[in-house]
């Protein structure tokens, strides 16, 4: 492969092509798609699953009642279902950011706490979970420290990969500045990794047994942007969010950084990284940066029977634009 053959050469995401699939969802942060076009959507009462036809059904867990959502209790506070990833049987695993716990609910809503702590001390904030193919749990812990906001002014080092397996729960790789979303590479030889607040992506490689080794940078040291999720495509391109910076962009396996799509507030995203430089940072500061199309853009998911719809998660939207990409995205664990 060439870069003159990359099919995202000279490609954009057209605005007046946009969908918009489901509503009412309240922090669709992570979703994933099956192969007969069901979308499942995290969200702050559960997950919400929507059908091929469009009709919604929301799994709420036990418990969790309605929810009025602001820039502020979006990243603070109750049930977050944040990550959301499907065991062998079709139930779901979730990394909860409000309860700091991995959790498993069903699909009827029943939930139970798999792990919340680790050699009894808390697990942190619980992030994003990935099963791969052997079945294993893969998760992140952006910090450990309370509340954890503070890990982003202080661009603390303290975020890790855990994994769950017949062993039980361990971590595999730490000292990560605000560790977000994982993927591996189609063979799961590399695990990549988000890491939000130094504005980069990591890789390691994984032996056979979990553990990993040969930490490297992936890609520019700093995106120009804070990366929250991502996915990689056929081509392997990795499609990457920019939450804040509000953009959709692309770093291809030769290092280079396409922007697919930008959603900024020039002006607020300006007034943030004033304040991230001098850490000072506030949820409000966060909020005001807020795209129109998928306000605090996090994540992004390859849908569709040929894997070619793009669907776009968030913290503040309400529904979940999608797109047609030129070029089919990565099967996932759960992909036949």
């Amino acid at each position: 492969m060439t870069t003159k053959d990359n099919p995202l050469r000279g490609w954009q995401v057209d605005r007046a092509q946009l969908r918009f699939h489901g509503r009412d969802l309240q922090r669709p942060e992570c979703i994933l798609a099956e192969p007969d076009g069901t979308i499942w959507a995290a969200d702050a009462r559960g997950v919400m699953r929507i059908a091929p036809d469009g009709g919604q059904t929301l799994i709420r867990q036990k418990g969790v009642g309605e929810r009025q959502l602001t820039a502020d209790n979006a990243v603070m506070g109750g049930s977050l279902p944040n990550g959301i990833a499907f065991n062998k049987s079709g139930d779901i695993f979730i990394a909860n950011f409000g309860t700091d716990a991995i959790e498993l609910m069903t699909r009827d809503g029943e939930t139970r706490t798999l792990y919340d702590s680790l050699d009894g001390q808390p697990l942190g904030k619980t992030n994003f979970v990935l099963t791969d193919r052997r079945g294993r749990i893969w998760f992140t812990v952006t910090t450990r420290q309370v509340p954890w906001t503070r890990s982003i002014n202080e661009k603390t080092a303290d975020g890790y990969v855990g994994l769950i397996d017949e062993s039980g729960l361990r971590i595999v790789a730490d000292g990560f500045v605000g560790t977000n979303e994982i993927r591996f590479d189609d063979n799961e030889e590399w695990l990549y990794v988000v890491e939000t607040n130094a504005r980069r992506i990591s890789r390691l490689r994984v032996r056979e047994n979990g553990s990993t080794y040969g930490r490297e940078i992936y890609g520019p040291s700093d995106l120009g942007g804070f990366p929250d999720g991502f996915a990689f495509d056929a081509y392997g391109n990795l499609w990457i969010t920019l939450i804040l910076t509000e953009r959709l962009i692309a770093l291809t396996p030769d290092g280079e950084v396409m922007t697919l799509l930008d959603d900024g507030n020039p002006v607020a995203l300006a007034e943030y990284e004033r304040h991230y430089a001098k850490g000072t940072t506030t949820p409000a500061l966060m909020g005001a940066c807020k795209g129109t199309l998928a306000p605090m853009m996090a994540s992004l998911t390859f849908g569709g029977p040929d894997l070619r719809t793009v669907y776009l998660g968030s913290l503040l939207g309400t529904t979940l634009p999608c797109f047609t990409a030129p070029v089919a995205g990565q099967k996932l664990a759960h992909w036949p």
